[in-house]
């Protein structure tokens, strides 16, 4: 559970400065399993996220020195940029870049046509977004959780605005036409 309040979080803060593995236990029970969904989130194999997340504990540990308390809230911000940056970097090096068809998508709906998900587990949720290929994923994940601008997505990627508006659109899509079909399957 993250620290509920500014006192706690910053008790939590000042152990970690102090530095030993008390803390660092702490700091991991409060915090594993919002890291783990922020991973999941950009990394659809459960191998591969524990890995990462093990890789974000570690560069967290190492690099506390280097946060800036900012009022509460800024070392949950702090811990997630470096869980997005370092599935980010996975990403890249992982060379993975299986490209699937359009074909292989089907016709996909309207995303405009923005289906009522208040009924859907989160579960299902972060599963549809993990299903998403690779370019989808990122770009959703980057543009609605980290609430990043084409301009800026495309800055990081490397590729064109066009293409992260465009992969938006599709994850979008996507997403859309699963929803659908989970909530067709439900009834």
């Amino acid at each position: 559970m993250i620290p509920a309040s500014a006192e706690q979080e910053k008790n939590l803060i000042e152990a970690l400065r102090r530095g030993g593995n008390p803390a660092k236990r702490a700091f991991y029970d409060q915090f594993h399993r919002y890291l783990a969904a922020v991973c999941a989130r950009y990394v659809g194999d459960n191998d591969a996220v524990k890995d990462l997340l093990q890789e974000v504990f570690i560069k967290i540990y190492t690099r506390f020195d280097s946060f800036d308390y900012r009022g509460t809230g800024s070392l949950q911000a702090w811990s997630r940029r470096i869980a997005v940056n370092e599935a980010l970097q996975y990403l890249r090096a992982s060379k993975r870049k299986a490209e699937t068809s359009l074909e292989a998508l089907g016709d996909l709906p309207d995303p405009d046509d923005t289906p009522d998900i208040s009924r859907i587990p989160q579960g299902a949720l972060l599963d549809m977004i993990r299903r998403l290929p690779e370019r989808y994923r990122t770009v959703f994940n980057l543009y609605i959780f980290e609430e990043m601008s084409h301009k800026e997505i495309a800055a990081l990627l490397g590729i064109g605005e066009s293409t992260s508006a465009s992969n938006l659109h599709r994850a979008k899509g996507l997403l859309t036409k699963w929803i659908h079909e989970y909530q067709d399957h439900e009834r």
